[in-house]
């Protein structure tokens, strides 16, 4: 059916057409995520939902209509939850679209009828802030995380994975944004094309001049790390996000395999061996004959192996998802406990109320329990001299510096969900981690497009820290980047089962985001104070300017207004 643009103007004031029309603009730029990776898209696909709230009749239809943009962009990057929580999912991204709604306010507060060149400027510059500004709230982890993150889909793109490296995702965020509303001006208002134009060749020329002097990571030495992905392992062996990892045979046949995929690695000459999350189902404590296969298994192999146990603890109550290094002489004593867990998947929020959520999909039916820090550990080290002298030593070893050869590696694990966390790989690399690691399994969402998601948020972190990372999965996409970002060998799909060994590049030095942190939300939230500031003010001064009311002349008993004197 054609519709002329009156037609359209026509249907777009009805409230149904319109936020139908809002919630499938705001789902858009996921098509610039991976798996369909169409990275050029996140330049243009705000447009469309811009153009939509600018038009809006009243600031509260523009809330509203930044309301159901954000429930159809939350609904469109998570839509892979909806076969584990079903309708839950839907009300999960309704409460988190409505952090965009001050943004839809400030769309038409800017960009309404004909703004001036001055405004327009104003524009480019308060829009990303108060995007960036809903970016951040929604990545605390209650809320769900930092999963979806616009800069995050230019995952892939050399010159954006520079400009992690000075501001990370968030400047990438910011900029994307900013472009999208030059492009929306240039689009929608023809007497402002200039201020839109300089915007965008501003954006050129702060992009080139990043290119040109940026640091880069300085090279120094090389790494062999292999990754082992056993892949589904029948019933029961999964172990996805909220998977657990007690009893039954799958945890068995997962560990079989991926020993055996270990076992295929003797004679490659490997510093360290990394499975994937939940890749053993049960305490180590409490099953020696586990650890005494792993201590076998490295010793085979002749290098140290980071597994990931998801069970019960036997020194502490609750189910752990720790990361834990097992040498020639069995598990070294390095454990780290994550953090941060996924709502819903390994917690669930406020159980005692939204405890209903296990009976409609697959979330938690035992809350995972939290780790308190992270830790940075020495792999390989001083493993001629005895295993505890080796950590001893890494110890000693000041936050930061180079490990010589005779060291050993340092590298900092992080688990699943917390990859997606810029602060975290920040801070392991400020503690001293040559190699970034993140075991993760995402055999739940195996079909979906969320494995290659996740995969892709290695590269950002990568960039962002000047240190290699390795995304080692059980059943998803196991891939490994360099210190700038770049890709390093070949993935490992969501069908294969197999070992790879990647010779990662070493660097050192300490980039602009992981010196400086996420300066970019710092100048977004003094952007929008200054933009509070002035607002503020000019409603002072329009109150001060108003003329004072008139009083009402008096009138006769008549009715006619009484003249002076009388």
């Amino acid at each position: 059916m054609n519709l002329s643009a009156t037609g359209w103007r026509r249907r777009l004031g009805s409230p149904w057409w319109r936020g139908t029309a809002a919630a499938l603009a705001g789902a858009l730029p996921m098509l610039s995520f991976p798996a369909p990776s169409l990275w050029w898209f996140a330049y243009v696909a705000l447009v469309p939902w811009i153009l939509l709230v600018r038009s809006a009749p009243t600031g509260r239809r523009a809330a509203y209509d930044g309301w159901l943009g954000g429930l159809g962009f939350m609904l469109a990057v998570h839509h892979w939850l909806l076969p584990s929580l079903h309708v839950f999912t839907v009300v999960i991204a309704a409460l988190l679209g409505a952090l965009w709604a001050p943004w839809g306010w400030l769309v038409r507060r800017f960009l309404a009828g004909a703004p001036s060149p001055g405004r327009l400027v104003a524009a480019l510059f308060v829009l990303p802030s108060g995007w960036l500004m809903v970016e951040l709230v929604r990545s605390w982890e209650g809320l769900g995380g930092p999963w979806g993150l616009l800069g995050s889909s230019q995952w892939d793109v050399e010159p954006a994975l520079r400009l992690a490296s000075v501001g990370g995702v968030w400047l990438l965020s910011f900029l994307l944004v900013g472009v999208n509303v030059a492009l929306a001006v240039l689009v929608a208002v023809r007497s402002s094309r200039v201020p839109a134009v300089a915007g965008l060749v501003a954006t050129a020329a702060v992009t080139s001049a990043v290119w040109a002097w940026s640091p880069r990571p300085a090279v120094d030495g090389q790494a062999r790390i292999a990754v082992v992905q056993p892949g589904v392992i029948g019933v029961g062996g999964g172990g996805g996000s909220g998977g657990g990892g007690s009893g039954g045979s799958g945890p068995e046949k997962r560990f079989a395999r991926e020993e055996a995929l270990t076992r295929e690695l003797a004679g490659q000459d490997v510093d360290l061996v990394v499975w994937g999350e939940s890749s053993v189902g049960f305490d180590l404590a409490d099953r020696p004959d586990l650890a005494d296969r792993l201590a076998a298994l490295s010793r085979e192999i002749d290098a140290d192996i980071m597994v990931n146990v998801d069970a019960h603890r036997s020194d502490r109550p609750g189910i752990y998802k720790s990361s834990v290094l097992v040498g020639p002489q069995g598990p070294t004593g390095d454990r780290y406990d994550k953090m941060r867990l996924v709502p819903f998947g390994e917690y669930v929020p406020a159980r005692a109320l939204l405890g209903w959520a296990t009976s409609v999909g697959k979330a938690a039916g035992e809350d995972r329990m939290r780790g308190t820090e992270q830790v940075v550990m020495t792999v390989g080290d001083g493993q001629d001299q005895g295993q505890e002298q080796g950590q001893d030593e890494g110890r000693d070893e000041g936050p930061g510096d180079r490990a010589g050869a005779g060291d050993g590696l340092r590298v900092g694990p992080m688990v699943c969900f917390e990859s997606a966390f810029p602060d975290i790989s920040r801070h392991l690399a400020r503690d001293g981690a040559e190699v970034l690691l993140a075991q993760s399994s995402t055999s739940s969402f195996q079909s979906s497009w969320a494995p290659e998601q996740h995969a892709s948020l290695a590269a950002l972190r990568a960039a962002e820290t000047g240190r290699p990372m390795v995304h080692a999965t059980l059943t998803g996409v196991s891939a490994v980047y360099g210190p700038s970002g770049e890709r390093v060998g070949p993935r490992l799909g969501t069908d294969a089962s197999a070992s790879a060994v990647y010779d990662l590049p070493l660097a050192h030095g300490v980039t602009p985001y992981a010196r400086f942190g996420e300066w970019p939300v710092g100048a977004a939230l003094l952007i929008l104070a200054a933009l509070g500031a002035t607002e503020g003010v000019r409603s002072l001064r329009l109150r001060r300017s108003a003329p004072s009311p008139h009083a009402p002349l008096a009138h006769t008993v008549h009715g006619s207004p009484a003249r002076p004197g009388r």
